[in-house]
């Protein structure tokens, strides 16, 4: 019998993390909840979550050490997920509120206030999947689930052969923004797929089976 692959979702205390660890069940993985640097850093897959406030986010993740788990796992080529937040946290710098704070770095780029007349940016919304997407294989006309007002609004990083190129999905609400990115071993959505029923573990089965 085949082994599950081992993911471990990232504890920094960033809101509720146990819908993730219950999706990610159901989409076949062995989880765990954990905020143990050795665990993070073996497991065949890494989840990071994140709600709320891009500073206060990018400040728990370097409390607990989460930069730098993130950026050996990658080194590595080992897969990390970033969902909601913690997609945002991947890019250059987070713009909120008049606050600049710097990000992880993974990608170029800001992450900024979307130009739309309702915000937050609340409910189901549909995406335009990238060529050669792994994570919406077979799901490309679902709806998935968003909650946020701020994303990324532009692809900056030039992948150059014989790098595969990435495949950058976009979804729009007032204006386009970057719905999720799989970029080697770093893959990273805007939305929940935790909270997106059927769609979502299906997109985290995706992930699981690609570990």
């Amino acid at each position: 019998m085949n082994r599950r692959p081992r993911v471990a979702v990232f504890d920094y205390e960033s809101g509720n993390v146990h819908s993730a660890v219950k999706a990610l069940d159901a989409a076949g993985a062995d989880v765990e909840l954990t905020g143990d640097r050795t665990a993070a850093l073996e497991a065949d897959g890494l989840l990071v979550p994140g709600v709320g406030a891009f500073a206060a986010v990018r400040e728990a993740l370097h409390a607990r050490g989460g930069d730098e788990i993130i950026e050996r796992r990658l080194a590595g080529g080992r897969p990390v997920l970033g969902i909601c937040v913690g997609m945002q946290v991947m890019f250059e710098r987070g713009v909120e509120r008049g606050q600049n704070t710097d990000g992880l770095g993974e990608w170029p780029g800001s992450v900024t206030e979307l130009d739309s007349p309702a915000l937050p940016h609340m409910g189901w919304n549909t995406v335009e999947p990238g060529e050669g997407s792994v994570l919406f294989r077979g799901i490309e006309q679902e709806r998935f689930y968003f909650v946020h007002s701020f994303a990324a609004k532009t692809w900056e990083l030039d992948v150059l052969p014989p790098f595969p190129q990435p495949a950058v999905t976009w979804a729009t609400h007032g204006e386009r923004f970057l719905a999720a990115v799989e970029n080697g071993p770093l893959s990273a959505t805007q939305f929940h797929p935790e909270k997106s029923g059927d769609a979502g573990i299906r997109l985290l089965r995706n992930w699981v089976e690609s570990l």
